[in-house]
Formats: structure tokens, C-alpha cells, sequence
């Protein structure tokens, strides 16, 4: 439990709906007394090896879970953790971490994202970990946003890990420093950006061959992010947020053009709440709740048919950031007509484990390869400031009639991710086993009884591993 300390700030709640914050300075028993809260069991356990490197054989056979994520190493590495022991919130971790090495262009631990988790029994809640803005910008010519995974991953896990946090950044270390393949959707992205990303020397030296883009089938080694999560993994990830890491973090931005400073790094505060849930015909069906706007957007064209965009770029639009309110827009079915300008790329997973567990995750860098400048000797590419483009969409659905689950389902494409889920959402309601088809990109895992299985987008080059039974 050492490296929890110095990690929770406040539990708040706004007309009976849970609302938390994670900081670095109020102890851990400020969290513990508010028994409403879904807890970490009392003494977490050390996974006891070294996951990627199999040391050990797995400890859990037969149907384990489900992974499903665009990038197919990472859903190795978050089935790996479910063989061995971890459930769906540790194998979240693991996935998202390793998604940092595997296609950093869309989640980078210099961005971040959200995500959706359910256990059976008990009601969903939603993490929301958005970069803040620097609060100020001498002379930076590329604004970056702060990061905030790590800390959005840690709240999540302090509320539903089983197994020790700092074991799960071990995959994504050993990937880093052996090198991973580089896939499809790495090599494109690359590709779309290139011209821009290689003005950048650490950049053009990380993701070329001289100048050469590197293309699917490419070795990718990562050695000094590597040394960055291997540090975290040793003091902790308040050391990235309150330690002398932030220090260092804060200093090779700058020297990048981003603006950030330890204050701000400090004040990145994830956010947990209550999911946005509506219920019909004994189905309910949750969804990310703000300030991760995309999931009213499902929500509400799930409940209408119309269009997640309209609804969302109203609520932008209207200046609110409140669950109650967002709750209110949700059970009145009020939609809105405005347009969203062109957002930003990201990347979904979804996993499930064993026992029913659920999560259902979205990343962004908020933009392809954030501000196409790495944070010096971290090796992490730092995400685009939220004041210099668009929120992405960050939207994600889990159904479910009591204590049985139906799906988990989350997606990218930009413009088109919350309409992605809310199509999907409406598929399963009404029978269907097949992923609808638009705009958007989806990451599923839907469920027959007792049984459960993985669907990706047929236009990507995403995995689904494993079965729930």
C-alpha cells in the first residue's frame, strides 16, 4: 500500500450521485471512510511475476475473459494478465499502458481518456481523466496538454484492482525496452502525419528509418519511455504528479514547446462518478458521464435515434458540466441540432474477466501523436492542449438486466464514436450479435447467457481474445 499514499483528494456528492477526485495530498483514509464507494480489497497481492516474460505458468484456466482493443499486442498483454490471475480493471491497466508503446500516436500517457466499469451486483461508475491546459504559456509553440492517464488509471484501480498497480506497468516496460511490431493503424497514423511529426528530432529519430516512415512489420523499440515506466513502477505514479519526476516531466515539455509546469501537473484531477444510466424492458444501459460528454451523446441516441453530435455539441454549447443535469437531459430525451467541428482521433478496449467484471475504455491524445513532440529523455509524446483543439468524444456503454451482462461496448472515429456506440447499444437491445457498421469504431464484447465474446470493427486491425463463460 506504499505507493498509495499521497494519491486521493476528495469524495464529493452532488444530490446523491458519487462524484471523486484523486490529488496528492490528503491521505488514503479520507477515501476509505466513505463506505459508498467501491474499495480495493484490504492488502492487494504482488501478481507475482513478470507477466510478459511468463516466469511462471498461468494460474487461472478455461475461459478467463475477453480483450478486445485496436491494437493486438495490447490485447496479448491484458489477456495475459487475465491468465494469470488479474481481473478486468488490473488487465485494464496493463492494456492501456502497453497501448502507450504499442500506438502512442492515439494513447500516449501524455494524453487521456475514460472509462466504464460494472460489476455485477452493483451499480456502473465512470472515470474520467482529461488533460488540463497549461496555466500559462511563455513562448510555447506547442501547447501541450497535461498528462493524465496514470492518475485516471490508479483511481480506477484503487476502486476495483485486485493485484498490486505497479506490477501492471511490467508488460508495457518489458515492450518498450524488446521492441514491439509496429501495426497497421501505428503505421498509418504515422503515415497521415509524417511531413509535420519528423520536424520534431526525437520524433523523426523514434519513428523512422532516416527519414523513412516506419511501416507495418517494423521493429519499434522504446527504451527511454521504457526507463520512464520503470521509474513509475519503482516510486510510484504521484512521483509523475507531485514528485521529483513531475519536476523533470515539466522541464522537458517545456524544452519541447509545451508550456506545463509542476502546478499543473499537481492540479490534473480524474474524476469519478456515477455512470449516466436509462432502463427499459428490464435492460439497463450505462454510459460514461461528464466531463467525458460523449457518453450523454450514445446515451441520447440510443433512448431517440438522433444524432450523438447534435446533442453534444448543445451541451458544449451550454457551458454545463453536471452529472445531475446531464441525468436530467438523459431521462427528458432532449437532443440538440448544433455540429461539432472535426475532433480528434482515439482508441477504445473493452474486458470483461471470469467473474462479470466489465470495463470499457477510450483514449486520446488529442490529436494523432498529440503535439508531434516528445517529452525529452521520458520518451512519452505529449498530448495536444485542450485549448488549442476539440475535446475528443469519449463514449462507452455497458448493458446489462440485473446481474447479467448483455455487452460492453466502446469505440473511436473521431466525429463518429458516440453514434458508434449508442448504434451498437441499440443492437444488442434488439436482439442482434453483429456490430452495425457507420462512421465510428467499435470495440464490443457481447454476451449470450452465460457466455461471452469479442467483435472489432471487420474495418480495423484490432484483436478479440479470450471467451467468458
Amino acid at each position: 500500500m506504499a505507493h498509495r499514499r499521497n494519491q486521493i483528494s476528495a469524495h464529493t456528492r452532488t444530490k446523491g450521485r458519487l462524484i471523486r477526485m484523486i490529488a496528492g495530498t490528503t491521505s488514503l483514509m479520507s477515501l476509505v471512510a466513505c463506505s459508498s464507494l467501491p474499495s480495493a480489497p484490504p492488502a492487494l497481492t504482488s501478481i507475482g511475476h513478470s507477466l510478459f516474460g511468463k516466469t511462471s505458468p498461468p494460474v487461472l484456466t478455461g475461459p478467463i475473459g475477453t480483450v478486445v482493443t485496436d491494437e493486438p499486442q495490447a490485447s496479448l498483454t491484458g489477456h495475459d494478465v487475465l491468465a494469470r490471475g488479474g481481473n478486468a480493471v488490473d488487465a485494464a491497466v496493463s492494456t492501456a499502458t502497453a497501448l502507450s508503446v504499442t500506438l502512442p500516436s492515439r494513447a500516449s500517457l501524455g494524453g487521456g481518456g475514460a472509462c466504464l466499469v460494472w460489476r455485477p451486483g452493483s451499480e456502473a461508475h465512470s472515470f474520467a481523466f482529461l488533460p488540463r491546459a497549461a496555466s500559462t504559456s511563455p513562448n510555447q509553440d506547442r501547447p501541450a496538454g497535461t498528462p493524465a492517464t496514470l492518475r485516471g488509471l490508479y483511481l480506477m484501480h484503487h476502486s476495483y484492482g485486485s493485484v498490486d498497480f505497479n506490477d501492471l506497468l511490467t508488460p508495457a516496460i518489458a515492450l518498450a525496452n524488446n521492441g514491439v511490431t509496429v501495426s497497421h493503424t501505428l503505421a498509418s497514423d504515422i503515415a497521415a502525419v509524417h511531413s509535420a511529426l519528423f520536424a520534431d528530432d526525437a520524433a523523426r529519430a523514434l519513428l523512422s528509418h532516416d527519414g523513412t516512415p516506419l511501416s507495418t512489420g517494423d521493429t519499434l523499440t522504446q527504451p527511454r519511455l521504457a526507463g520512464f515506466l520503470s521509474r513509475l513502477r519503482d516510486a510510484g505514479i504521484g512521483d509523475l504528479y507531485t514528485g521529483a519526476l513531475a519536476t523533470v516531466f515539466a522541464n522537458a515539455a517545456q524544452s519541447a514547446g509545451g508550456a506545463l509546469t509542476t502546478d499543473d501537473l499537481r492540479n490534473t484531477l480524474p474524476v469519478e462518478s456515477a455512470a449516466l444510466t436509462t432502463s427499459s424492458n428490464d435492460l439497463t444501459a450505462d454510459f460514461t458521464a461528464p466531463p467525458a460528454d460523449g457518453g450523454l451523446g450514445a446515451a441520447l441516441h440510443y433512448t431517440t435515434g438522433a444524432p450523438a453530435q447534435g446533442a453534444v455539441a448543445a451541451w458544449r454549447a451550454s457551458g454545463s458540466n453536471d452529472l445531475n443535469t446531464a441525468q436530467a437531459l438523459l431521462n427528458d430525451k432532449r437532443t440538440g441540432g448544433d455540429t461539432l467541428p472535426a475532433l480528434p482521433a482515439s482508441t477504445s478496449f473493452t474486458i470483461t474477466d471470469r467473474n462479470g467484471l466489465a470495463v470499457a475504455c477510450i483514449l486520446s491524445d488529442g490529436n494523432l501523436f498529440g503535439t508531434g513532440r516528445i517529452a525529452g529523455n521520458t520518451g512519452v509524446v505529449l498530448g495536444a492542449s485542450p485549448a488549442q483543439s476539440p475535446r475528443p468524444l469519449l463514449p462507452a456503454a455497458i448493458l446489462h438486466s440485473g446481474k447479467t451482462l448483455h455487452a460492453v461496448i466502446a469505440a473511436s472515429g473521431q466525429n463518429g464514436a458516440a453514434d458508434a456506440v449508442g448504434d451498437a447499444a441499440r443492437a444488442v437491445a434488439n436482439g442482434q450479435t453483429t456490430l452495425p457498421e457507420g462512421p465510428g469504431r467499435t470495440n464490443a464484447i457481447m454476451c449470450n447467457g452465460d457466455t461471452c465474446h469479442g467483435l472489432t470493427d471487420s474495418r480495423g486491425t484490432g484483436l478479440a481474445t479470450g471467451i467468458t463463460h
